[in-house]
């Protein structure tokens, strides 16, 4: 039985990541330390006996270490994420970021870890103009946070090329679908316009609604970390992908596809005002993904356009958020 170690396992992402892995029979041990993620994320697994969990940080080398012993493969999704966090407090996102994806490589290394899977990040490709974004062709970061991801993916190419981890970078793509907090000063922006239309709030939009993004729903990114631990190409490790639909939708669009979607529980939300505010420090224009590399080293094949997963979103968070 394969033993899986998710970093950040109360989170968002991670928490997907674990139910979807048990659902396969694997075993897996979670990592969090409860700052972003949530208890009642984990709670529907502690009844599973292929299902460990420690609570700890990864900025702490000796957590790291235990959490590392006798795993075959580590999907790290732990990091403090938000291009305005760290502009805010840059010294705590590199922290986390660098000094703790630095523990866990060093905890992997030492534990024998057959491959380290880990989230990189769009911010990357920084001030490059060029759409659709490839791996291999990037700018100069723009915000802290871009910084700190862009440091991980150098230093699991060291780890590779020193000591031979063997190590696969997915670079998420405004990553959305159930699970994700809509509250607190950082949410992303879509249940964020959740909770505040279904509220009767008018969502604010930096800048003027023509920035567009590669919004990618959850379960390709679930596809995505599976496919990278499970790949007999050796060619396909040891390098980073674009992990995206390969569409690109404005922040303008999304609003209005995200209102005709819940108007469709609560019709009073179709007349809500948008409203637009500055734009903000540190974003980027336009993201657009070329998924092709992933495509042909490791199969991908999204399950879910835009539409389809903003859809099932919108469902999700009618459901789960509504019940207050």
């Amino acid at each position: 039985m394969k033993h899986v170690l998710v970093t950040g396992a109360a989170g968002f992402i991670g928490s997907n990541l674990v139910e979807r892995l048990l659902e396969l029979n694997y075993k897996v041990t979670a990592l969090d330390n409860f700052v972003t993620g949530y208890q009642k994320n984990i709670d529907p697994f502690l009844s599973n006996p292929r299902f460990s969990f420690i609570e700890g940080d990864i900025r702490d080398l000796e957590t790291c270490q235990k959490a590392c012993n006798g795993i075959d493969f580590i999907l790290h999704e732990a990091a403090l994420g938000s291009v305005p966090r760290s502009i805010n407090d840059p010294i705590t996102s590199n922290d986390v970021n660098v000094g703790g994806f630095l523990n866990m490589l060093v905890a992997a290394r030492d534990n024998g870890v057959k491959r380290f899977v880990y989230a990189a990040s769009s911010s990357t490709y920084g001030d490059s103009k060029a759409l659709p974004k490839v791996e291999d062709n990037i700018g100069k970061p723009l915000s802290p946070y871009a910084v700190t991801k862009l440091v991980n993916e150098i230093y699991a190419d060291v780890f590779h090329k020193t000591y031979g981890l063997d190590t696969i970078g997915l670079r998420y793509f405004n990553v959305f679908g159930r699970r994700q907090d809509p509250n607190g000063a950082y949410a992303a922006v879509i249940p964020k316009f959740v909770i505040q239309l279904m509220n009767h709030e008018s969502p604010t939009i930096n800048g003027d609604g023509t920035f567009s993004r590669d919004f990618t729903y959850i379960d390709n990114v679930v596809q995505m970390n599976l496919l990278a631990i499970e790949t007999d190409n050796h060619g396909a490790l040891n390098q980073v992908y674009n992990t995206a639909v390969g569409d690109r939708t404005t922040i303008k669009d999304m609003t209005e596809i995200l209102k005709e979607y819940l108007s469709a529980f609560d019709p009073a939300i179709k007349d809500i005002e948008i409203l637009h505010g500055p734009t903000r420090k540190g974003d980027v224009p336009h993201s657009l993904a070329s998924i092709e590399k992933a495509r042909q080293n490791l199969g991908y094949q999204p399950s879910h356009e835009f539409r389809d997963g903003l859809k099932e979103a919108v469902e999700w968070y009618w459901e789960n958020l509504n019940k207050n």
